[in-house]
Parts: C-alpha cells; sequence; structure tokens
C-alpha cells in the first residue's frame, strides 16, 4: 500500500509539472486588432531557451528545453509567415481503450508544424496527413497572417476544432484551455480553476477594452489571484524583511512555472514580418518580458540563447531569484510562496523592481514598430540594434537591481 500511494503521488504531481495555461485572443478583442496567443508553461524543465531554426520550409523562432542540444522539440513559436503554435497538454481526450504507447509526442509535432505551416488551413490538413497514432493528447491553439485562429484538440486519431472567429464557439473574442479539452471526457481533466482564473481577466479586459501583451503578460503569468477562493496575494502586503507565506496552489503561476510566450500576430493584410515573439524566460515573477522577429534573422537577443553552459543568461538570471520566492527546501516548501520577495510595502520586491525595466522594453519596441509601421517594412539593422539594446539593459540591471550576472 506504501509504494501505491508513493506510485500515485509522483503521478500526481507528474500531472502538475505539465499544468499549462493558454489563450487565443482574436484581433477583434485587442486594442490593436492584432491576435494574440500566449503559452504559460509549467515544465518539469526549468531551463527554456530560444532557438531560430533555418532548415525547414519555413524559418521560425521556438522555445525550447536547454537540455534538449538537438533542439528536437518545440514548445511554441512562429514562423517567417506570421503561422504561431502553441499547446496544452490535455487529460480527457484519449479514448479509454487507446493502449497507444507512443506518446509525449506535442512538440516534435509543433516543430513540424511550424516548418511547414503557412496557414491554420494548412496545419490542419497537417493533422489529417500525418500517419496516425500522432502520439499526442493536447490543446494545440495556432493563428496566421490572414486572420484565423483556432484550438485543435488532438487525441491519437482524430481532433475536433474551434474556430476563434466562429461567433457561436468564442462570442466574445477569445478562447482559452489549460489541461481539459471540452471535447473530451466530462469533469475529468486538470486545471478547471486556472481557467476560471484566465476567463476572469481576459473577459474584464475585452469588457474594458485593455487588452494588449502587457496587460495579458501581467494578468495571466502574473495573476496572484486564486479564482476559487478569491484570495488575492497582492493585497495585505508585508514589510520586506517580513515573510508572508501563502499555499501557491491552482494559481496561474506557480512552482513548475518555467516561461511564458505570447505570439502577437498580424492583421489582415500586414507583413508576417511584424509578428512579434514576446517571451518571458523563467520563472515569471522574476523575468521580464523580450521581443524577437523571425525577418531579424539568427542573431537573437544574448540573454535568451544558450551561453557556453547550454542555458540562457535570462533564464539563470530568474532562477537565482526564484530561490528567494521560494526559500524553504525540505518537505512541501515549494507549496508555499513568500509573496514578500516579489511584492512588499518597501516597494522593493522582485516584481516591482523589474516593472521599470520591463516598461523601458515595451516602450522601446513600441519605438521601433511605430517607425517601421511609418515606412512598411520591418528594418534587419533596427532589430539588431533594438536586440543589443536589451542585452545592455537585462544586464545591467539584474546586475545593479540583485547583483546577479
Amino acid at each position: 500500500m506504501k509504494k501505491f500511494s508513493c506510485i500515485l503521488l509522483v503521478l500526481i504531481l507528474n500531472i502538475n509539472l505539465f499544468s499549462c495555461t493558454t489563450a487565443l485572443i482574436s484581433g477583434k478583442a485587442t486594442i490593436d486588432g492584432s491576435p494574440l496567443l500566449i503559452k504559460h508553461r509549467d515544465s518539469d524543465y526549468m531551463q527554456n531557451r530560444m532557438v531560430f531554426f533555418k532548415d525547414a520550409r519555413y524559418r521560425f523562432i521556438g522555445l525550447v528545453n536547454s537540455p534538449d542540444e538537438k533542439n528536437l522539440e518545440v514548445w511554441g513559436g512562429c514562423n517567417s509567415e506570421g503561422f504561431a503554435i502553441i499547446n496544452s497538454a490535455s487529460y480527457n481526450l484519449k479514448a479509454k481503450d487507446d493502449n497507444t504507447e507512443e506518446a509525449d509526442r506535442e512538440g516534435i509535432l509543433m516543430k513540424i508544424a511550424l516548418g511547414n505551416c503557412a496557414t491554420v488551413a494548412e496545419f490542419e490538413m497537417l493533422l489529417n496527413d500525418l500517419p496516425k497514432p500522432l502520439g499526442v493528447e493536447a490543446n494545440f491553439g495556432v493563428i496566421d497572417a490572414l486572420g484565423n485562429g483556432a484550438y485543435f484538440e488532438t487525441n491519437n486519431f482524430s481532433y475536433t476544432k474551434f474556430d476563434v472567429n466562429d461567433t457561436k464557439v468564442a462570442p466574445h473574442g477569445y478562447l482559452i484551455r489549460t489541461n481539459y479539452s471540452f471535447s473530451g471526457r466530462k469533469d475529468e481533466g486538470y486545471g478547471y480553476i486556472r481557467y476560471m482564473s484566465a476567463e476572469e481577466m481576459i473577459s474584464l479586459g475585452t469588457a474594458s477594452n485593455r487588452i494588449d501583451v502587457k496587460y495579458v503578460f501581467n494578468n495571466l503569468s502574473r495573476n496572484l489571484r486564486h479564482a476559487l477562493t478569491g484570495e488575492d496575494l497582492t493585497n495585505n502586503l508585508n514589510a520586506a524583511n517580513e515573510m508572508k507565506f501563502n499555499f501557491f496552489e491552482d494559481f496561474i503561476p506557480r512552482f513548475s512555472s518555467s516561461s511564458s510566450i505570447m505570439i502577437r500576430g498580424v492583421r489582415k493584410g500586414e507583413s508576417p514580418d511584424f509578428s512579434t515573439i514576446w517571451t518571458i524566460l523563467g520563472f515569471p515573477l522574476t523575468s521580464v518580458a523580450i521581443p524577437t522577429f523571425v525577418c531579424g534573422g539568427e542573431n537573437l537577443p544574448n540573454v535568451l540563447v544558450g551561453d557556453n553552459t547550454g542555458n540562457a543568461p535570462l533564464c539563470n538570471f530568474s532562477l537565482v531569484l526564484k530561490n528567494d520566492c521560494f526559500p524553504i527546501k525540505r518537505g512541501s516548501g515549494k507549496r508555499y510562496i513568500n509573496v514578500s520577495a516579489i511584492l512588499n510595502t518597501d516597494n522593493t520586491g522582485i516584481l516591482q523592481k523589474l516593472k521599470p525595466l520591463e516598461q523601458s522594453i515595451y516602450d522601446k519596441t513600441d519605438i521601433y514598430l511605430k517607425k517601421w509601421h511609418d515606412s512598411g517594412s520591418v528594418k534587419s539593422m533596427d532589430i539588431k540594434e533594438l536586440y543589443d539594446w536589451i542585452d545592455n539593459s537585462i544586464l545591467s540591471s539584474y546586475k545593479n537591481l540583485f547583483n546577479v550576472n
């Protein structure tokens, strides 16, 4: 019985590790008319990095696990044609009698899709044409440069499509998926409370016309409100030197959160070169959002790519600071966050210190985006300038603010 209980506990913890929260928001629900596709990633791979791929039909930028030296799997990204994809694992899609041994191929499938699909329709064709079983059980979110967007709830042998432009499916212009599928078995799977949290904030954002990259990151990946209990960790803060521990389960961010990637797509008729891949590498409460552009080529910001250790510097910085958020290492310590480390009444919390840095990145990027829109094209020299500025800003800020380098 003791052995069985240990096995059951391992299974429960593994499910918790892959508890991603995702959303697809059409252009009709955003401030500027650009669609947004976000994946808040939970994984047992804490070290993530960005990679530029150029050996397929289409060039693309993708999020990968740092230990994946051959870059065999991609966990979200966008290609040169403006096609983007993310996923969340599902736990209620496979048929009860499906005994397929091949599994966990979602990252492989997404890499294939980014290299070969230009549109949502082509992705659907890919799902139809790939040999079965697919080795997946997931909700795949996709957008393209033609204004299309959909979730494909996919198992080994079939899928169900949910079109974000269908008012019967998405009456308010957005869809959310966590770790269950709407076409799957009722009341099975995981992430119902996280779904409520995401729904609450996106609904509020659309109603008040505030949906943009910044709003979604701050209200999904950094959402510290528990939708079921109503507890809001941003209330009743302590001083910096007074630890405040809170049980940290069923929030969108959690101990296992390893990154967040959001693709800001283009409006219909706009060049896919304007597609922007915003990525928060590492723990979202101790990291900042950084933009990349496929048309800028393979020289991505140095802080996002693997260094001589194979890990990305920004991810390293973030994980060092994450230790302050979860200082208790024994027992169930990782289930309790020290809120004072990220937010406190002295305004010296990690999130509070990083806010001006991240805002400066948003502002700087907006300057370049406006310049490119005014001229009608994205300039590769400008992208290099932006990347260099970002690298310098990240390195100096983490050093000066936290003595992390």
